[in-house]
């Protein structure tokens, strides 16, 4: 009994002091809240009847939190005790933000800000993100944005206990949060006589994901992850089936681009049972059922070949079980394809099947928009700031890519141009080395930056000379992508029209941009209608 006795003895006093120390925590942010709302208050304390809508605040990584709930009710609760304020009710404001499309983030520019202020009735929203620390703390950075200026009034940071979970990832990739996300997996036939098709990857890559870049789902463009798998190349082990994984997913566009230059045809067994199978058990796909999951799997033999050892029955039913299309593009006559079970292999997976010319050349429109867009390219390259053990290296390589697509045609560069200033994968790709990347992206803060990771000619600058040269390049960046945007827009119309006059070519981007826009809006994805 008195074993017993101590025992619980033993578990209540543990109990207890985790109580105390969840009370302490609490108590130690509740305070850290506080302080925090009272300068941001302050600029607005003097002001009668002010109408209040307070955001949640997002991790600067995206991930996904209770973190970002967590504060914004703290604050609410906070904010509540203020004098001269009234608090826009979160029931209400999560239902505008539909409306709107927004995600609920603290990315919120001037004319969104002022489209949500007007309908929610709100005078100033209250923004942040958040940032974890060590030892268990996270950095909060808040502001308070006028609706009618989208100018900040006041700014004010905090350090609290972390209090909450991060959610854990639901898929075997990357959580991008909020946000919408594409994973395609392109499998390559490299057999002797599939040079056409390589020549088509790369020339039409840059079209295909700009084509998905401007779909929307929930008012936002989505994360596009792309891995690239070459099959039948005589050169590579028979006994894994001539097959290898060139990329696993990736948002690094230009990567996947290099790799496309790279291949070379080397004949040998084309084993498609076995190489949708490698993919499907090699990748990372997410395990949500609303995220577009696709592969697209391109040759010109039996796709029942290699049977005996993979059939291709059980790759694509395999596919299907985790919600992925399988999309076959047979290279030749479409009977052909029909009788060598390629339409059999994707309708298994509720994919597309479709055939093309592996031979047609790629088409190049030379559009008005392609010089100053080129030009722009070559400005947005000066805009870069490397950051990091990588960034000058990285930015080397995308010069190098510069070259190689301009090899392919200008077409071709335009397009990779527009991607890569435009799409927020590859922003968030881009974070990784370039320093205006990631402040865009909120990946670095200006007052945390790691002056070891810039170039060795900004390292003496004082931080006030930082911030200037930082701001300097941010407002460039701005007014860069606008210009590009524009451009892009002008010349997708031109392009449309001489596309229409010119006759629908049978070649790999439109089979693929086809399906594409065709599954994907099961999935929620929205795209401009084709007019």
């Amino acid at each position: 009994m008195k074993k017993i006795s101590f025992l619980l003895m033993l578990a209540f006093t543990i109990s207890g002091l985790r109580q105390a120390e969840a009370f302490k925590a609490a108590s130690s942010t509740t305070g850290s809240l506080e302080r925090l709302s009272d300068k941001l208050y302050s600029a607005i304390k003097e002001r009668a009847g002010v109408k209040l809508a307070v955001m949640e605040f997002p991790y600067t990584d995206n991930r996904k939190s209770e973190g970002p709930l967590v504060i914004q009710e703290r604050l609410t609760t906070v904010f509540a005790q203020k004098k001269n304020v009234s608090l826009i009710e979160r029931g209400l404001l999560k239902k505008i933000m539909e409306e709107l499309k927004l995600q609920r983030s603290g990315a919120v520019d001037q004319q969104k800000a002022t489209e949500l202020g007007i309908m929610l009735g709100a005078d100033f929203l209250v923004l942040g993100t958040l940032n974890d620390l060590k030892d268990g703390k996270t950095e909060i950075n808040s502001r308070i944005v006028e609706v009618k200026t989208g100018q900040i009034v006041s700014a004010s940071s905090a350090v609290v206990e972390k209090t909450w979970k991060d959610v854990l990832n639901s898929g075997g990739g990357k959580d991008y949060a909020d946000k919408a996300l594409v994973q395609l997996a392109v499998l390559l036939d490299v057999s002797n006589s599939m040079d056409g098709l390589i020549n088509q990857a790369r020339g039409y890559i840059w079209k295909i994901v700009n084509e998905l870049s401007a779909s929307e789902k929930n008012g936002n463009s989505p994360m596009i992850e792309v891995a690239l798998y070459e099959y039948g190349n005589g050169g590579l082990d028979r006994e894994k089936g001539y097959l290898r994984q060139v990329t696993p997913f990736t948002m690094d566009l230009d990567k996947v681009s290099r790799e496309l230059f790279n291949l070379k045809t080397n004949g040998g067994e084309e084993y498609c049972g076995w190489v949708i199978k490698e993919a499907v058990n090699g990748l990372k796909w997410s395990r949500k059922d609303d995220v577009y999951k696709a592969i697209f799997i391109a040759g010109n033999e039996s796709f029942a070949q290699g049977a005996s050892k993979v059939n291709f029955e059980e790759a694509v039913t395999l596919a299907k079980s985790k919600g992925i299309f399988v999309n076959t593009i047979f290279c030749g006559p479409r009977q052909q394809g029909v009788a060598t079970k390629w339409k059999q292999g994707a309708e298994l997976a509720e994919g597309d099947y479709s055939n093309i010319d592996q031979d047609a050349r790629v088409i190049q429109i030379a559009a008005p928009q392609d010089d100053k867009i080129e030009e722009l390219n070559a400005r947005m390259n000066s805009n870069y700031v490397p950051y990091g053990s990588r960034g000058s290296q990285k930015l080397r390589e995308k010069k190098e890519m510069d070259s190689m697509s301009m090899g392919a045609g200008k077409s071709v560069a335009a397009e990779r141009a527009a991607y890569n200033a435009l799409a927020p994968a590859a922003q968030v790709s881009q974070s990784e080395w370039d320093l205006v990347s990631a402040m865009e992206t909120g990946k670095v803060k200006a007052d945390a930056i790691d002056k070891e990771k810039l170039p060795e000619e900004m390292r003496e600058m004082s931080r006030e000379e930082l911030k200037k040269y930082l701001d300097e390049k941010l407002r460039e960046r701005e007014s860069i992508k606008n210009e590009i945007i524009s451009l892009q827009q002008a010349r997708n119309k031109y392009i449309s029209e001489m596309e229409k006059k010119e006759g629908q070519s049978n070649t790999l981007d439109k089979a693929i941009i086809n399906s594409v826009r065709n599954q994907a809006k099961k999935k929620g994805y929205k795209f401009k209608e084709q007019k």
